[in-house]
Protein backbone atom coordinates (compact mmCIF):
# COMPACT_ATOMS: atom_id res chain seq x y z
CA UNK A 1 0.00 0.00 0.00
CA UNK A 2 2.95 3.02 0.99
CA UNK A 3 4.72 1.39 -2.27
CA UNK A 4 1.74 2.45 -4.49
CA UNK A 5 1.19 5.80 -2.79
CA UNK A 6 5.24 6.33 -3.08
CA UNK A 7 4.94 5.48 -7.00
CA UNK A 8 1.37 7.82 -7.27
CA UNK A 9 2.98 10.28 -5.78
CA UNK A 10 6.75 9.70 -7.88
CA UNK A 11 4.20 9.80 -10.64
CA UNK A 12 3.00 13.33 -9.97
CA UNK A 13 5.60 14.93 -8.98
CA UNK A 14 7.38 13.71 -12.75
CA UNK A 15 4.45 14.98 -14.37
CA UNK A 16 4.81 19.01 -12.31
CA UNK A 17 8.50 18.60 -13.30
CA UNK A 18 7.15 18.50 -16.89
CA UNK A 19 4.61 21.14 -16.41
CA UNK A 20 7.22 23.60 -14.57
CA UNK A 21 10.00 22.86 -17.27
CA UNK A 22 7.62 23.62 -20.43
CA UNK A 23 6.45 26.59 -18.55
CA UNK A 24 10.29 27.59 -17.83
CA UNK A 25 11.24 26.89 -21.51
CA UNK A 26 8.62 29.24 -22.77
CA UNK A 27 9.43 31.70 -20.28
CA UNK A 28 13.16 31.54 -21.82
CA UNK A 29 11.67 32.14 -25.21
CA UNK A 30 9.92 35.03 -24.28
CA UNK A 31 12.45 36.80 -22.41
CA UNK A 32 15.12 36.07 -25.15
CA UNK A 33 12.36 37.28 -27.77
CA UNK A 34 11.56 40.31 -25.88
CA UNK A 35 15.49 41.71 -25.44
CA UNK A 36 16.44 40.38 -29.06
CA UNK A 37 13.52 43.01 -30.38
CA UNK A 38 14.32 45.42 -28.47
CA UNK A 39 18.41 45.19 -28.90
CA UNK A 40 17.58 45.97 -32.39
CA UNK A 41 16.05 49.31 -33.18
CA UNK A 42 15.11 48.53 -36.84
CA UNK A 43 13.16 45.86 -36.24
CA UNK A 44 12.20 46.92 -32.85
CA UNK A 45 10.67 50.72 -33.74
CA UNK A 46 9.27 49.14 -37.25
CA UNK A 47 6.83 46.49 -35.04
CA UNK A 48 5.83 49.37 -32.64
CA UNK A 49 5.29 52.25 -35.15
CA UNK A 50 3.16 49.95 -37.81
CA UNK A 51 -0.28 49.47 -35.16
CA UNK A 52 -2.04 46.94 -37.66
CA UNK A 53 1.49 44.69 -36.64
CA UNK A 54 0.08 45.20 -33.14
CA UNK A 55 -3.48 44.25 -33.43
CA UNK A 56 -2.44 41.15 -35.77
CA UNK A 57 0.27 40.28 -32.95
CA UNK A 58 -2.99 40.30 -30.74
CA UNK A 59 -4.89 38.27 -32.66
CA UNK A 60 -2.56 35.67 -33.31
CA UNK A 61 -1.46 35.21 -29.79
CA UNK A 62 -5.48 35.35 -28.59
CA UNK A 63 -5.65 32.36 -31.67
CA UNK A 64 -3.32 30.25 -30.67
CA UNK A 65 -4.05 30.41 -26.44
CA UNK A 66 -7.69 29.25 -27.82
CA UNK A 67 -6.57 26.87 -30.08
CA UNK A 68 -4.28 25.54 -27.65
CA UNK A 69 -6.88 25.66 -24.34
CA UNK A 70 -10.01 24.21 -26.76
CA UNK A 71 -9.05 21.90 -29.28
CA UNK A 72 -5.59 20.29 -27.79
CA UNK A 73 -7.19 16.91 -27.64
CA UNK A 74 -7.95 17.10 -31.29
CA UNK A 75 -4.54 17.91 -32.30
CA UNK A 76 -0.95 15.75 -31.51
CA UNK A 77 1.73 16.72 -28.66
CA UNK A 78 4.37 18.26 -31.05
CA UNK A 79 1.64 20.36 -33.00
CA UNK A 80 0.48 21.75 -29.14
CA UNK A 81 3.83 22.06 -28.49
CA UNK A 82 4.57 23.98 -31.67
CA UNK A 83 2.07 26.37 -31.36
CA UNK A 84 2.49 26.87 -27.36
CA UNK A 85 6.46 27.85 -28.13
CA UNK A 86 5.08 30.18 -31.33
CA UNK A 87 2.65 31.64 -28.51
CA UNK A 88 5.47 32.38 -26.26
CA UNK A 89 7.87 33.73 -29.19
CA UNK A 90 4.76 36.22 -30.50
CA UNK A 91 4.46 37.66 -26.49
CA UNK A 92 7.85 38.28 -26.61
CA UNK A 93 7.98 40.52 -29.32
CA UNK A 94 4.91 42.81 -27.92
CA UNK A 95 6.51 42.69 -24.56
CA UNK A 96 9.61 43.75 -26.20
CA UNK A 97 8.45 47.49 -25.64
CA UNK A 98 8.81 46.73 -21.74
CA UNK A 99 12.81 47.77 -22.54
CA UNK A 100 11.93 51.00 -23.74
CA UNK A 101 9.88 52.08 -20.91
CA UNK A 102 11.74 50.56 -17.80
CA UNK A 103 15.47 50.47 -17.05
CA UNK A 104 17.02 46.80 -17.22
CA UNK A 105 18.10 46.47 -13.56
CA UNK A 106 13.94 46.68 -12.90
CA UNK A 107 12.75 44.52 -14.72
CA UNK A 108 15.29 42.15 -14.20
CA UNK A 109 14.65 42.28 -10.07
CA UNK A 110 10.84 42.56 -10.99
CA UNK A 111 11.35 38.91 -12.89
CA UNK A 112 12.88 37.75 -9.79
CA UNK A 113 10.61 38.91 -7.53
CA UNK A 114 7.52 37.58 -9.42
CA UNK A 115 9.93 34.01 -9.70
CA UNK A 116 9.63 34.30 -5.67
CA UNK A 117 5.98 34.94 -5.16
CA UNK A 118 5.21 32.61 -8.24
CA UNK A 119 7.43 29.78 -6.25
CA UNK A 120 5.90 30.00 -3.15
CA UNK A 121 2.27 30.26 -4.15
CA UNK A 122 2.92 27.53 -6.50
CA UNK A 123 4.09 25.67 -3.92
CA UNK A 124 1.37 26.40 -1.25
CA UNK A 125 -0.94 25.31 -4.38
CA UNK A 126 0.94 21.70 -4.59
CA UNK A 127 1.48 20.96 -0.97
CA UNK A 128 -2.11 22.19 0.68
CA UNK A 129 -4.99 20.13 1.58
CA UNK A 130 -7.25 22.58 1.63
CA UNK A 131 -9.55 23.13 -1.54
CA UNK A 132 -9.02 26.49 -3.28
CA UNK A 133 -11.98 26.22 -5.24
CA UNK A 134 -13.96 29.27 -3.78
CA UNK A 135 -10.34 31.01 -4.39
CA UNK A 136 -9.95 30.18 -7.92
CA UNK A 137 -13.86 31.08 -8.35
CA UNK A 138 -13.52 34.30 -6.61
CA UNK A 139 -10.57 35.07 -8.35
CA UNK A 140 -11.80 34.34 -12.08
CA UNK A 141 -14.71 36.75 -11.24
CA UNK A 142 -12.78 39.63 -9.85
CA UNK A 143 -10.25 39.17 -12.51
CA UNK A 144 -13.29 39.90 -15.57
CA UNK A 145 -13.87 42.89 -13.20
CA UNK A 146 -10.32 43.50 -13.86
CA UNK A 147 -10.57 43.30 -17.62
CA UNK A 148 -13.45 45.53 -17.47
CA UNK A 149 -11.88 48.23 -15.01
CA UNK A 150 -8.21 48.03 -17.56
CA UNK A 151 -10.70 48.76 -20.77
CA UNK A 152 -12.45 51.65 -19.02
CA UNK A 153 -8.89 53.35 -17.87
CA UNK A 154 -7.91 53.08 -21.94
CA UNK A 155 -10.02 56.42 -21.84
CA UNK A 156 -9.80 57.58 -18.40
CA UNK A 157 -6.10 57.52 -18.78
CA UNK A 158 -5.80 57.74 -14.69
CA UNK A 159 -2.34 56.88 -13.42
CA UNK A 160 -3.93 56.18 -9.98
CA UNK A 161 -6.52 53.73 -11.27
CA UNK A 162 -4.13 52.06 -13.21
CA UNK A 163 -2.53 51.38 -9.92
CA UNK A 164 -5.12 50.53 -8.05
CA UNK A 165 -6.16 47.82 -11.08
CA UNK A 166 -2.36 47.04 -10.59
CA UNK A 167 -2.47 46.09 -7.15
CA UNK A 168 -5.78 44.12 -7.95
CA UNK A 169 -4.13 42.09 -10.42
CA UNK A 170 -0.95 41.48 -8.04
CA UNK A 171 -3.66 39.46 -5.46
CA UNK A 172 -5.53 37.79 -8.40
CA UNK A 173 -2.79 36.43 -9.94
CA UNK A 174 -0.87 35.07 -6.47
CA UNK A 175 -4.38 33.39 -5.83
CA UNK A 176 -4.64 32.25 -9.30
CA UNK A 177 -1.14 30.13 -9.11
CA UNK A 178 -2.16 28.42 -6.14
CA UNK A 179 -5.36 27.29 -7.56
CA UNK A 180 -3.99 26.51 -10.71
CA UNK A 181 -1.87 24.75 -9.31
CA UNK A 182 -3.95 22.39 -7.52
CA UNK A 183 -6.24 22.14 -10.21
CA UNK A 184 -3.42 21.12 -12.87
CA UNK A 185 -2.39 18.23 -10.11
CA UNK A 186 -6.00 17.03 -9.48
CA UNK A 187 -6.32 16.98 -13.65
CA UNK A 188 -3.36 14.66 -14.11
CA UNK A 189 -4.11 12.01 -11.24
CA UNK A 190 -6.86 10.16 -13.66
CA UNK A 191 -4.59 10.29 -16.54
CA UNK A 192 -1.52 8.65 -15.40
CA UNK A 193 -2.01 5.50 -17.02
CA UNK A 194 -2.18 7.45 -20.31
CA UNK A 195 1.31 8.81 -21.56
CA UNK A 196 0.04 10.89 -24.77
CA UNK A 197 -3.03 12.04 -22.39
CA UNK A 198 -0.74 13.04 -19.84
CA UNK A 199 1.79 15.26 -22.66
CA UNK A 200 -1.26 17.22 -23.47
CA UNK A 201 -2.25 17.93 -20.17
CA UNK A 202 1.25 18.94 -19.42
CA UNK A 203 1.53 21.83 -22.16
CA UNK A 204 -1.68 22.30 -20.94
CA UNK A 205 -0.72 22.75 -17.28
CA UNK A 206 1.84 24.84 -18.38
CA UNK A 207 0.54 27.27 -20.54
CA UNK A 208 -1.79 28.05 -17.57
CA UNK A 209 0.83 28.58 -15.17
CA UNK A 210 3.20 30.56 -17.98
CA UNK A 211 -0.53 33.36 -18.07
CA UNK A 212 -0.03 33.66 -14.36
CA UNK A 213 3.26 34.06 -14.46
CA UNK A 214 3.14 36.59 -17.16
CA UNK A 215 0.46 38.62 -15.89
CA UNK A 216 1.92 38.32 -12.24
CA UNK A 217 5.37 39.81 -13.51
CA UNK A 218 3.40 42.69 -15.69
CA UNK A 219 1.48 43.76 -12.70
CA UNK A 220 4.21 43.99 -10.32
CA UNK A 221 6.35 45.67 -12.77
CA UNK A 222 3.37 48.70 -12.64
CA UNK A 223 4.97 49.04 -8.70
CA UNK A 224 8.62 48.20 -8.91
CA UNK A 225 9.81 49.12 -12.91
CA UNK A 226 12.05 52.29 -12.73
CA UNK A 227 11.29 54.03 -15.68
CA UNK A 228 13.62 55.08 -18.44
CA UNK A 229 14.60 59.13 -17.94
CA UNK A 230 16.09 59.25 -21.60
Amino acid sequence: MLANEYGFEQRISSFMAGVYGWMGCALAITAGTAYYVASVPAIFFYIHTHAFLAVVLIMVQLGLVFAISLFINRMSFITALVLFLLYSATLGVTLSSIFYVFTEGSILSTFLTTGLMFGAMSLYGYMTKADLTSIGTMSMMVLLGLVIGMLVNLFLQSEQFNYVLSGVGVVVFVLLTAYDTQKIKEFAQPLLADREAMQKVTLLGALMLYLDFINLFLFLLQFMGARRQD
